[in-house]
This record gives C-alpha cells, structure tokens and sequence, in this order.
C-alpha cells in the first residue's frame, strides 16, 4: 500500500476507548505511516490508551494540559504538521471513534494527492442506520448552508477531510476552538475560494452515536451563528443604509425649503439620498459583510443590475398580484400584506444574489 507518505493523519482525541487503538490499527493496516494523534485534555483513566498509541514508531502525540476543545486540537496538529513535515503534500483528519473506515480515509486522501483539491468524505444520511437526529440536522445544516452560504454540501458535519498543504496554511488560521471550527472551516472555503471535491464513504453509526462529545444545543447554536452571520451583516447593513436614505432625505428637504416648490428639484433629495444611501450599502457589503476580493468597478456593475432587477422585480410582482386578484386601494391591509411578503421575498433574493455573484470569491466551480 503505498502513495500515502506524504499525507499525515490527523486524530484528536478526547477521553478514548478502545476504539481509538482499532482506529490507529487500521490506518497503519492501509498504509498510513504518520499519524498525528492529539489528546485534548483527557482524564487520567484514559492516558493509557494514548500511551499504548504512541508505542507505534508511525504516531506522534500531542497534548492539551486541558480541554480545549476539537477545533483547538484539529489547529494544533495542523501547526505542528506545517511546521515539521515541509515535504508532505496535505493532511487527512478523522475522528477517533471508528466511524471513519480507513479504506475510506484512504480513498478521500488519495483522491486529495491526484486532484490537489480539498476533499470531504460524505456519508449517505438516507439510510436506516442513521438516528433520527443526525438525519434530521444533516439536512437542515445543508439546506442552510446552500440557501444562505451558497455551498451544496451533502455531509456539512463529516470529520473526514483531506486538505491539500496549501490550503491548510489558509484554514489553520480560521477562528473557532470547538466544533464551530469545522463549520468556520467551511466557511473559510467560500470566502477564500478554495475548491472542494467530495467522496461518497461509508455511513457508520456506533451505539446511536453515544461516543460523540457534540452538545446538541450549546454547539448547534455556535454552528447556525457561523452560518447566519453574514445574513445578519447583511440584514443590519441594509437596516442601517434605510436609516441614511430616510435621515438624508429629510435633510436635504428640510435645506432645500421653498425651491421644493419647482417640479424639477422635488426629485433631486430622494435621488441624492438614494445613491449615497445605496453606494454605503455597496461598500459595507463588499468591505465587511461579504469581504470580497472582486475588483471594485465589477462589483459595482453587477450591483447596479441587481438593484434594477430587484426594482422591477417589485413592481412586476406587487402591481401584478394587485391587478391578478382584483385588489383596489380600499384594501389597505391585504395591499401592504402583499408588499411585505413581496419585499421580504426579494430582500432574500438580493442576499444570495450579493453573496453569489455580485460579491463572489469564487476561484473554481466545484
């Protein structure tokens, strides 16, 4: 078996059982000759599975003095492997609870050395072997993460990735000590355009995933903040420019006085408001809410198209439901229900829009 001694493994570890030694076994059975074993801060009953491990002339150990957390360890090894492995091509990280087959671990890091492309080794969440819970999470992480990221990711949650050296020096920087790294890591892909290939692997589940140190709500919280947090940028960035259009609009009528009275300057502050409005919502949009690295003058085109469509789009949809289901302007109430329900609408189309196109990173379609 050989083709892998330029990838490392990487496995952190906390308070193991056996299953960490039948894990390490089968690495070395497949032809993994590095592994970097990390013990995040385990209990005193539990070392002596570390110290049986590192008896193997192929693992390197690592320690945490306390728990810091999987994503802290994940970043300890990383640092460790850039700092003494210069000639290695990329690492491979597994979880230490024998979910991963390391014929799959195999396939993911091979295919990461032939494509030079990130990889994620994805399970199949559709079998009857799946709990319910992990099912159902699955499914709600990737459907946010396609909706609001723009990623189509079929295993958001897999610890089974193979990352290319280069990639990694990237990654290791990536804020987050806990199981949010692992979703910030994906994040950090999007944003920095790096291309991900994934690979089908078995869909294993020990004792209904018991072995797994994964708080349901304390960590589900830190991974949906990840995600949302653009939108909520976005959301206050858009918030905070309404505040500028409406606050600069009365200002300047309140300067201009009389000369309103002239047809021809009534429009001139709702215009003047509305550019310096929209050209601060492009520019903390670009800057701080999608940090895009697309060049200005073609942002701003693609910004000014989408401001069209989304102009039309709301006109075309409000004034034709009004005129598709008979409503007059007695209706106040359905009128301005529709128009919420209309804006809300577009105002989600106008998110992934910016995120996809007019502010994007991307370097390579996956």
């Amino acid at each position: 078996m050989s083709g892998l001694s330029g990838i490392s493994v990487v496995l952190p570890s906390l308070n193991p059982d056996e299953k960490l030694l039948a894990v390490i076994d089968g690495l070395l059975q497949y032809g993994f000759t590095d592994i970097i074993l990390v013990n995040d801060g385990s209990s005193a009953d539990n070392l002596h599975y570390f110290e049986t491990a590192a008896a193997h002339p192929e693992v390197h150990l690592l320690h945490h003095e306390i728990n810091r957390g999987k994503g802290a360890a994940l970043k300890t090894a990383f640092s460790w492997f850039l700092e003494n492995r210069p000639d290695a091509v990329g690492v491979v990280t597994v979880d230490g609870d024998d979910q991963h087959h390391p014929e799959d671990t195999r396939a993911c890091a091979l295919h990461m050395q032939e494509t030079g492309r990130l990889t994620l080794g994805v399970r199949d969440f559709s079998q009857d072997n799946v709990p319910l819970r992990s099912r159902t999470g699955n499914r709600i992480t990737s459907g946010v993460f396609k909706i609001f990221v723009g990623m189509a990711i079929t295993d958001t949650q897999t610890g089974l990735r193979a990352i290319p050296k280069a990639d990694l020096a990237i990654l290791n920087t990536v804020w987050g000590d806990r199981f949010e790294y692992e979703t910030n890591m994906l994040l950090a892909m999007k944003e920095n355009g790096i291309a991900f290939d994934e690979v089908k692997i078995r869909t294993v589940y020990i004792e209904e995933n018991k072995s797994s140190h994964f708080h349901p709500v304390r960590d589900s919280w830190r991974i949906y903040k990840l995600i949302l947090s653009h939108f909520f940028k976005y959301t206050a960035s858009s918030l905070l420019c309404a505040a500028v259009d409406t606050g600069l609009y009365v200002l300047l009528a309140w300067a201009l006085g009389g000369l309103l009275n002239d047809p021809w300057l009534t429009a001139v502050p709702v215009a003047v408001a509305r550019i310096i409005s929209s050209l601060t919502n492009f520019f903390i949009n670009q800057k701080l809410v999608f940090k895009s690295t697309l060049s200005t003058s073609r942002s701003m085109l693609r910004y000014l198209m989408l401001a069209v469509c989304i102009f039309l789009g709301q006109f075309a949809l409000t004034y034709g439901v009004y005129k598709l289901f008979c409503i007059g302007e007695a209706q106040i109430f359905l009128r301005g229900l529709i128009y919420v329900i209309v804006m809300t609408a577009l105002f989600i189309v106008s998110y992934m829009a910016q995120r996809r196109w007019v502010f994007s990173n991307k370097r390579n379609a996956n």
